[in-house]
């Protein structure tokens, strides 16, 4: 992983109060629970997704649309904004269910990811861009991140929209994010340790 990479990782998902934290090593270790996914690499948004959204949320401004792209090969999950893009309500939806271990609070979830800024449409931060997963410690994240991993099982894709309260009220000047922008996510678990 890239140095600047993993500055823009930390600084994007990590709170300030645990900014120090540097995440290191992007493979899972002998007591990662392994699933059938390649926990190995991320594979950017297809060029071209068929198919109606999987999930569609109104929001007090906008709309986001998430479409299920091709899970096997751990595809981001195309988000389509309209912006500016607001919610008042931080909202998850598991697209696809996974079936292996549970991420919990104390967990440290290897996670391909793409963060989308609401208020103009653009990737302040994508795992699936670097193509390498990213460890997210659960306890460390956003509050809105931390909602979309907890309670999820190893193989899930998840989509979720972050309000600014829930993901970086004060901003965050590093990823382009100022205070009261919404944030959105398509993720998926490959493991949890």
């Amino acid at each position: 992983m890239k140095l600047k990479a993993m500055k823009l990782k930390a600084a994007v998902l990590v709170p300030l109060a645990a900014g120090a934290l540097v995440l290191t090593g992007c493979s899972t270790d002998s007591t990662a629970t392994e699933t059938a996914v390649n926990t190995s690499s991320c594979a950017p948004t297809p060029e071209k997704v068929d198919g109606a959204p999987d999930w569609t949320v109104n929001g007090t401004e906008g709309k986001a649309l998430f479409t299920v792209t091709d899970d096997k090969t751990n595809a981001a999950p195309k988000i389509q904004l309209t912006t500016p893009f607001k919610v008042d309500k931080t909202q998850v939806k598991t697209l696809i269910a996974g079936s292996g271990e549970l991420v919990t609070e104390s967990s440290t979830a290897i996670v391909c990811y793409e963060g989308v800024n609401g208020r103009d449409g653009k990737v302040f931060d994508s795992a699936y861009q670097s193509r390498t997963p990213a460890p997210l410690p659960a306890s460390r994240l956003v509050p809105g991140f931390t909602q979309a991993l907890v309670g999820q099982k190893v193989g899930s894709t998840v989509a979720v929209v972050i309000t600014s309260a829930d993901g970086y009220a004060e901003g965050n000047p590093d990823a382009g994010i100022e205070p009261g922008d919404t944030i959105v996510f398509g993720l998926k678990i490959l493991a949890a340790q």
